[in-house]
């Protein structure tokens, strides 16, 4: 069975983002994983019933989303409004459609404090980043699923051979165990 990835839509071309654009990934391994049948595509924020375009949004105080899973931080909307419940809602959306489909990778739009696996914006609404990770990122790396960046493709490239790499020779293993 081939490893599958959970890709965020905005990835895919998409117009899910807040401001009702996509961000597509322009890289030549995307067009191969799409034809293997590799990709798994959702927006997090889109599957708990957000809608585009929507005010932008931010883990309020530097903190990370984490913090927002634990109940200690939270995301709110440039307008004041409190999305927490919707963010966590996306998050559990994406790790129930990632296990359905056998994700075992993620490839995530980094900053979003949905999707951003190395970076996430300070709550200011002033462009300031953080390190640390958004909603989903974490919900998916605390259930096993390893996540990388839109920046990290070459790095998931390589992830990918060890992991095809690795499963042939535990199947090897048991065909001479048998």
């Amino acid at each position: 069975m081939t490893a599958k990835i959970l890709v965020s839509a905005c990835l895919m071309g998409h117009a899910v983002r807040y401001d009702g654009a996509a961000k597509p990934l322009s890289h030549p391994v995307i067009e191969r994983w799409r034809a293997e049948g590799r990709l798994v595509t959702l927006c997090p924020e889109m599957s708990a019933g957000m809608p585009v375009p929507r005010p932008p949004a931010e883990i309020d105080g530097g903190r990370t989303g984490a913090d927002v899973l634990s109940g200690t931080g939270r995301v709110v909307e440039k307008t004041g409004s409190d999305v927490s419940g919707a963010f966590r809602t996306g998050a559990e959306n994406a790790l129930s459609l990632a296990l359905a489909t056998n994700c075992r990778f993620a490839l995530l739009i980094d900053g979003s404090p949905s999707c951003g696996s190395s970076f996430v914006y300070d709550g200011s609404f002033n462009g300031e980043r953080v390190a640390g990770e958004g909603v989903t990122a974490v919900l998916l790396r605390q259930n096993g699923i390893e996540v990388f960046s839109d920046r990290e493709v070459e790095v998931l490239v390589e992830r990918l051979a060890g992991y095809s790499a690795a499963r042939l020779m535990r199947r090897a293993k048991v065909a001479v165990a048998l």
